[in-house]
């Protein structure tokens, strides 16, 4: 039986898989001894950043975790779980799946919308939306054409088969992601607060069960290719790219709800990242147990796979189950009603350590919590430093910068880019009716709103990012991007509740990548104390950069929030829509001299460095309480966020629905382009019938929040300071067109 065990890995072996040298003699310490291949291959994959967050974990344990509605905390369970009322909880999660879809954006969008919808039904909750936030490179490069296509397709190809609706999201689009495209996905589901399926074994002598798909060679190592960067030899990567199944996930959330109603289950975890290996070692070590599992057990589609291909293997649509001792029968029923495998491959012991055998031979012998994310896994906290471009950005003067004599042309050509273009062209791909649930299909609104049947509440979601912003000021552009998450819940009528994040940064060896992120942290800490939205969980993935030369070049820092609020009353559901002719347009929020990194600066004109646009956390926070009241009093009758694009691409996406326009006046005291295309925080367009406008004004003296009268709705024309800017049927020629013809092209 230690035949394997003496055939020691090389430093050089450990090294070809990712261990740098020091972490392979700390695994030598751990074991006592020099380890042997297979477990150190099981190492490699445990101690990767994408498992293990070695680079990040102290920084991750600086954020919130507590809120009033937090029934299970971040790092607790496979995803964060929340209290919604009436005994119901909401699990959601935000994941990336960037490096696979990199290579392979098909396969690799749809197993990333796969996985993240495994994670919330493996811990009992019936997922009910779908959310993605999605980051391209330049929109004229035939790559990057190819990777919209593959990724857009992987996933309305795989959601839309699995049948839960995609119900809102983000594109974004910069030179800095043409060789690393980001894909996170985000999945909320309901459940019974009280049937929770925790992901911990307990009770030694219990079988543990492999349930789903077969194991095959796809994916293998997929956690270590994660976590390194993309170059010309990625290529050859690809067999760590996972195939997914949707019609065989179906089947499995069945069986899933099904065992769920049982008390046959201890524990499930869904195979993720690392497969067979992380899920034993974490189930392990999360409930103080050891696991003996029998690898030629494992259902398997290729034939002659080697120990450590089983382990590492990252195939799709499993899970590992520890299933009450003498209920062995009432899980194999289950899953053989849904045509799927249910095998035992193994048992829960008392020793703390996960043993490996192949017919009957020891092949890996390790200590589950040597392993496993706070555990002992290895802890870095990386040296940090301010880049130069920072405080150069941080000179830009508005003055500097003349402004075009011609801004009804420029307004036009803004509706045409692709940051700001109506994105039909990728949501019209997504079944975002499937499952009866979803309240905004043609209610346009702030965020993506859900029916929770059974009770009177309503579930509002949504992922925000301005990663120029972060890049900017990684710390100020955080705390816009949780402010934005709950501006959108907060004008769709909820009331923000928690978030998950997925943060996206380039090589964390470099002291001005993790510079970035660092300030990221901060910068989300301080926003969610404020807005009482507790961090649930998410995930970190790094090397997210282009190799060339030598040279790294990453992506602009993309922490990516996901947030989830409650809609205490459906029957307010906020739109953004105007509602007819002649009703008033006010702002709420501050005007400000200020075009700082907006659309309207980095693109149009060109001008790529500038400080993040203005902010001011507590205004931000006043004013979405003043929106907040007035849809809760039934006095304003659409709301909408100023945001990408500024004031006019705000005014536009209020017009566009009924094809109704817009009559407003500008502030003498700002500039004309800052008034309409500047992008600085904490404002929101509300419309008002005349009717309620005394409401209006008596309840927002009472906020002390700053408003302004633009002007009125009308009916298509669009006019700024009595000056004729075109009808809306103008601009929606240009908005909805503009993405679709340069993709096509």
């Amino acid at each position: 039986m230690e035949s394997n065990l003496q055939k020691e890995a090389s430093i050089e072996q450990a090294i070809d898989l990712g261990l740098r040298t020091d972490e392979f003699d700390q695994i030598k310490e751990i074991l006592g001894r020099t380890p042997n291949f297979t477990e150190t291959a099981v190492y490699s994959v445990m101690w990767s950043e994408h498992c293990s967050y070695k680079n990040s974990i102290l920084w991750l344990k600086t954020l919130p975790k507590d809120g009033p509605h937090m029934l299970v905390k971040a790092g607790e369970e496979n995803a964060g779980l929340v209290d919604i009322g009436d005994g119901l909880g909401c699990v959601f999660k935000i994941e990336s799946h960037n490096h696979p879809s990199a290579l392979e954006p098909y396969q690799g969008a749809a197993t990333g919308v796969g996985g993240i919808n495994r994670d919330i039904f493996t811990m009992g909750a019936r997922p009910i939306a779908q959310l993605n936030s999605l980051r391209f490179g330049n929109i004229e490069n035939a790559r990057t054409k190819w990777l919209v296509k593959g990724v857009v397709k992987g996933i309305g190809d795989y959601g839309n088969a699995f049948g839960i609706p995609i119900v809102g999201g983000e594109v974004f689009f910069d030179d800095s992601y043409n060789t690393n495209p980001l894909v996170n996905a985000f999945s909320a589901g309901i459940i019974d607060s009280k049937k929770m399926i925790s992901a911990t074994a307990k009770g030694p002598g219990n079988p543990v069960f492999i349930v789903g798909s077969a194991t095959g060679k796809d994916g293998i190592a997929g956690a270590a290719f994660a976590s390194k960067d993309i170059t010309e030899d990625s290529v050859n990567d690809l067999p760590s790219v996972q195939v997914g199944d949707p019609f065989m996930e179906k089947l499995l959330l069945e069986a899933t709800m099904e065992l769920a109603e049982t008390n046959a289950i201890v524990g499930m975890q869904d195979m993720g990242a690392a497969g067979i290996t992380c899920s034993t070692c974490e189930m392990s070590a999360a409930g103080n147990v050891g696991m003996d599992i029998f690898l030629d057990k494992v259902p398997k589609r290729q034939e002659n796979m080697l120990p450590y291909e089983i382990l590492l293997s990252e195939s799709q649509e499993r899970m590992l189950v520890v299933v009450q001792k003498g209920k062995e029968k009432i899980v194999k029923d289950i899953f053989t009603k849904w045509d799927l495998h249910a095998e035992e491959i193994g048992f829960v012991t008392d020793t703390g350590r996960v043993r490996y055998f192949t017919n009957d031979e020891l092949v890996g012998d390790v200590p589950a919590e040597s392993l496993v994310l706070g555990g002992g896994a290895p802890q870095y906290n990386r040296e940090y430093s301010e880049p130069a471009y920072y405080s150069e950005f941080k000179k830009f003067n508005i003055d500097s910068i003349e402004m075009p004599s011609n801004l009804k042309e420029v307004g036009f050509a803004m509706l045409g880019l692709p940051n700001i273009a109506s994105k039909k062209w990728v949501y019209e791909q997504y079944d975002s009716m499937v499952g009866t649930r979803n309240m905004t299909t043609n209610r346009p609104s702030d965020a993506g709103v859900v029916n929770i049947k059974g009770t009177n509440k309503a579930l509002a979601m949504t992922v925000d990012c301005n990663s120029r912003y972060v890049n900017a000021d990684p710390e100020i552009g955080t705390m816009i991007a949780v402010s934005e998450a709950a501006r959108n819940i907060v004008c769709a009528g909820g009331i923000p509740s928690a978030i998950t994040n997925c943060l996206n940064f380039g090589n964390p060896y470099n002291p001005e990548s993790y510079w970035q992120f660092v300030g990221a942290i901060k910068g989300m800490s301080t926003a969610c104390l404020k807005f009482k939205t507790p961090v649930t969980g998410g995930n970190v993935s790094f090397y997210n950069q282009t190799s060339k030369n030598g040279v790294e070049i990453p992506v602009f820092p993309t922490p990516t929030i996901g947030m989830i609020g409650i809609v205490p009353d459906k029957d307010k559901v906020m739109t953004l829509d105007f509602k007819q002719k002649g009703d008033l347009i006010f702002l709420i929020g501050e005007y400000k001299n200020d075009i700082s990194s907006s659309e309207y600066l980095a693109t149009y004109l060109g001008v790529k460095a500038s400080p993040a646009p203005y902010f001011d956390l507590e205004k931000e926070f006043q004013m979405q309480e003043a929106v907040k009241g007035l849809i809760e009093e039934n006095i304003v009758n659409a709301v909408h966020d100023v945001a990408d694009g500024g004031l006019y691409v705000t005014l536009i996406e209020m017009s566009l629905p009924r094809e109704l326009g817009f009559d407003i006046v500008s502030d003498s005291e700002i500039r004309e382009d800052a008034f309409l295309f500047g992008e600085g925080q904490g404002r929101v367009v509300v419309t008002v019938s005349e009717e309620k406008a005394e409401s209006f004004l008596e309840y927002m003296i009472k906020t002390m929040v700053n408003i302004t009268l633009l002007g009125h709705v009308t009916k298509g024309k669009l006019q700024i300071d009595e000056e004729h800017f075109g009808f809306i049927s103008e601009a929606k020629n240009i908005y909805d067109n503009a993405l679709s013809q340069k993709l096509e092209n």
